[in-house]
C-alpha cells in the first residue's frame, strides 16, 4: 500500500534534525592545537620578535655574576653578557630583580640562539639621573682620572667622561694633578647637561668644604663700599689677585678678588711688581660683587682721595710749581707733580736748544687745566714771564 503524503513529510523532517543535531554536535568539538603558534594564539599570548637595533622596555629576571637575563617578550629571554655585561658592571649593581628597563638589541639571535642585549642606552639614562639628583642634594661621587691637559682633568664616572678644571681641585693638588691620573678620588657634581653631554665636577668642593662654606658664608657678609684687610696671593700684567679677609662671626672666610691694573694707583702703572708683591698685606675696598662667580671687585687707589678733585685750588691756570720729568715723548716732555698729577709741555712749548731728560726737576706754569679728562697743559717758566700770564 502506497505512503501518504503527510507521513513522506513527516519522514523528511526528522532525517533533517537528525542531520542538524550530528552538525551541531561536531561544531560543539573544539579543536586542538597541533604546533606552538597554534596553542600561543589559542591562549592569546603574543611574542615580541625583538629586531637588531631596536630598544625594547623589558623585566629583570636574573642577575648573576656574569650576566644579566631580561624577559622582553620574545620566545626567550635576552641576555646582557661579555664586554656589554662588563662595561655595564656598576651600573648592574644598582638594578634589582624585577626592575623595568630599556635594552638596545645588538643580536636577535647569536650562534647559541641567545637574544644579544646592551644595557648601555638605559645605563645612560639612569645615570644621568642619578647625577642630575646628586647635583641638587650636593652628593659625592667617586670618578677615576684619565688624563690631564692644560684646563684640568678628564675622569670618568660609570662609564660617563666628565671633566675637573683646575680651578676645582684643592690646594692639595696644585701642580701635582698628574699624581691623579689613574686613581680614584672623590668629587661633587657642578654642571650636569645631558643634552650637551657636559659634565663637570670640582674636587674642591670635597677636599675643602668646610672652607667653601666659611666663604659662602663670608660672601652674605661683605659689603660693598666697604674696606678689608687682604693679602696678595698673586700678580699678573692685568692686576693683583687678593684673598680678602671678611668677619664671620668670631671667625674669619677668605674671598678672593681682583685689584685691576688700573685701581691700583691714581697714577699710571706699567709695572704691577713695582708697587704689590706677592705674600704682601694689604687694605682694600671692596668696589663690586661679580654674580655667579662671588669674586670681589677692588681698589687700592680708591683708598685715598683722587687728586684730581678740587684740583683747581692747588693747580690753578697760571701757577708756578715744580715738578719731576716723568717720561719724554715725540710731542713733549712729561711732568711729575704727585701720585696720579701730571702735565704735558708741548714740544712747541720747549725753548730751542734745551735738552730734557727723566728725572730733571723743573719750574712751569699751569697754562691749561681740564679736570674732566685729566689733563693739564704746562709751559716751561722763563727768566721773562711770557706774554698772557698776569
Amino acid at each position: 500500500m502506497p505512503k501518504s503524503k503527510t507521513t513522506k513529510t513527516a519522514a523528511s523532517k526528522t532525517e533533517a534534525t537528525k542531520k542538524t543535531t550530528s552538525a551541531a554536535k561536531k561544531s560543539s568539538v573544539k579543536k586542538q592545537p597541533t604546533n606552538m603558534e597554534e596553542l600561543l594564539a589559542s591562549s592569546g599570548y603574543t611574542i615580541t620578535v625583538p629586531h637588531k637595533g631596536e630598544t625594547i622596555t623589558g623585566l629583570v629576571t636574573t642577575i648573576g655574576r656574569k650576566m644579566v637575563l631580561v624577559d622582553i617578550g620574545a620566545k626567550t629571554e635576552g641576555v646582557v653578557t661579555g664586554k656589554e655585561f662588563e662595561q655595564a658592571r656598576e651600573f648592574i649593581k644598582t638594578l634589582s630583580v624585577g626592575d623595568e628597563i630599556d635594552v638596545f638589541v645588538i643580536n636577535e639571535e647569536t650562534d647559541k640562539g641567545q637574544i644579544l642585549l646592551s644595557l648601555k642606552r638605559a645605563m645612560m639614562g639612569k645615570l644621568w639621573s642619578m647625577l642630575e639628583d646628586y647635583l641638587k642634594n650636593d652628593k659625592e661621587v667617586m670618578v677615576k682620572g684619565i688624563e690631564t691637559n692644560r684646563g684640568g682633568m678628564i675622569v670618568k664616572w660609570q662609564g660617563l667622561r666628565g671633566f675637573v678644571p683646575a680651578s676645582q681641585f684643592g690646594s692639595k693638588w696644585a701642580d701635582k694633578l698628574d699624581q691623579l691620573v689613574g686613581k680614584k678620588f672623590k668629587v661633587k657634581p657642578i654642571e650636569v647637561d645631558r643634552e650637551k653631554n657636559r659634565l663637570i665636577f670640582s674636587e674642591k668642593h670635597v677636599s675643602e668644604a668646610d672652607l667653601l662654606e666659611r666663604r659662602k658664608k663670608a660672601l652674605e657678609n661683605v659689603k660693598v663700599g666697604e674696606i678689608y684687610d687682604g693679602v696678595v696671593t698673586g700678580l699678573m700684567s692685568f692686576g693683583a689677585f687678593v684673598n680678602v679677609e671678611v668677619p664671620v662671626g668670631k671667625e674669619k672666610g677668605e674671598i678672593e678678588g681682583l685689584v685691576h691694573i688700573s685701581e691700583i694707583s691714581w697714577e699710571k702703572v706699567n709695572d704691577i711688581h713695582q708697587y704689590l708683591k706677592v705674600g704682601e698685606k694689604i687694605k682694600v675696598k671692596v668696589l663690586g660683587i661679580e654674580e655667579g662667580t662671588g669674586k670681589l671687585n677692588l681698589s687700592i687707589k680708591q683708598l685715598t682721595p683722587d687728586p684730581w678733585e678740587n684740583i683747581e685750588k692747588k693747580y690753578a691756570e697760571g701757577t708756578k710749581v715744580k715738578g719731576t720729568v716723568s717720561r719724554i715723548a715725540p710731542f713733549g716732555v712729561f711732568v711729575h707733580f704727585e701720585p696720579g698729577v701730571d702735565g704735558l709741555i708741548h714740544v712747541s712749548k720747549l725753548p730751542a736748544g734745551e735738552q730734557m731728560k727723566v728725572g730733571d726737576e723743573v719750574e712751569v706754569f699751569v697754562e691749561n687745566l681740564d679736570p674732566e679728562h685729566r689733563r693739564m697743559s704746562l709751559a716751561i717758566v722763563l727768566t721773562e714771564v711770557p706774554v698772557g700770564y698776569k
